[in-house]
């Protein structure tokens, strides 16, 4: 677990320069009630605070299907077809596609929108956390991938702190966004992009070699399903 947690923060950091060309311009936008810098740097933790807050949310909402994998016995199943599924992503271009949502998709970040643009009209800081609480809804293939490889761990905890960990790596770099504005030059950016396939490569392999259940502590270790559980507790208790 410890390795996964590790490889949420490092991707969370690696993803962060990304994540200025998409959330960016939300975080320069923020309402900051004062330019004072001490209001500005409340208003980014605020914001970034929201932001964490609703990945922990959603590995905590997803992980409720991993344990579910878990207790079944197809936990390992699931990390291997997860990790086969972003290998997919990078390695054939244009298989999973994001663009091609369905109407209820639509209407649904639509709404998001609309009551972003609410928001940012108020300058209070409930509106800033709020900001950051639906931003971390809004559609991104980073936050798609960390979602992946959270469900994988089989348990409400860890996928909840597994996210928190990828939105805590994102969260300097963000920080910095909302307080001294655009700073990441385009060969910053250009570099990110380029490590970004091999980020996505390492995480997927890592999925997949946890999967194959190899005995190896935190990297690869054995499985154990709900039923075995159950198993060794009646055993333990002998017929009288």
């Amino acid at each position: 677990m410890t390795a996964l947690l590790l490889t949420a923060l490092v991707m969370g950091a690696l993803g962060s320069l990304h994540c200025i060309g998409m959330c960016g311009p939300l975080a320069l936008a923020l309402p900051v009630l004062s330019p004072h810098p001490l209001a500005k740097l409340g208003a980014g933790l605020l914001y970034n605070v929201g932001r964490v807050t609703t990945y922990a949310i959603l590995g905590a909402l997803l992980g409720l299907m991993g344990a579910s994998f878990a207790l079944v016995g197809f936990q390992q199943a699931l990390s291997i077809i997860v990790g086969g599924l972003m290998l997919l992503f990078l390695f054939v271009p244009g298989s999973f596609s994001f663009k091609k949502s369905g109407a209820h998709s639509q209407r649904f970040f639509g709404t998001i929108r609309n009551v972003l643009g609410k928001l940012f009209v108020k300058k209070n800081y409930l509106s800033i956390y709020l900001i950051g609480l639906l931003n971390g809804l809004l559609p991104c293939g980073l936050v798609y991938i960390a979602i992946a490889g959270a469900v994988t761990t089989g348990s409400v905890l860890y996928s909840s702190l597994f996210m928190a960990a990828f939105g805590l790596g994102t969260l300097p770099v963000m920080w910095a966004v909302a307080f001294f504005g655009g700073f990441a030059t385009a060969k910053a950016r250009l570099l990110i992009k380029k490590a970004y396939p091999y980020m996505v490569f390492v995480m997927a392999c890592l999925l997949i070699i946890r999967g194959l259940d190899l005995n190896i502590p935190y990297l690869s270790p054995h499985f154990e399903t709900g039923a075995h559980h159950t198993v060794s507790e009646i055993n333990c208790h002998p017929n009288r």
